[in-house]
């Protein structure tokens, strides 16, 4: 009679989850990508632009030319 290769059997199972868990990191980064890209211009444009421009920090005054800070 022929006995069972646990080894085998082992290996096939750690490679069933290996390939399940890249599915659901491949799935949840494609999600990730399209959330980001789509709802989010849809939401910002629907609130007017006005609210986005507020939000956003004005830009820092740039160093001076010399390279040595200003005292």
């Amino acid at each position: 009679m022929a006995r069972t290769n646990y080894d085998y059997e082992k290996r096939q199972r750690e490679l069933a989850k290996k390939k399940k868990k890249e599915e659901k990191l491949k799935k949840k980064q494609e999600k990730k990508a399209g959330g980001e890209s789509g709802p989010a211009i849809a939401g910002e444009s629907s609130e007017g632009g006005e609210a986005g421009e507020e939000t956003t920090p004005p830009n820092p005054p740039n160093p001076p030319a010399g390279g040595s800070p200003a005292v």
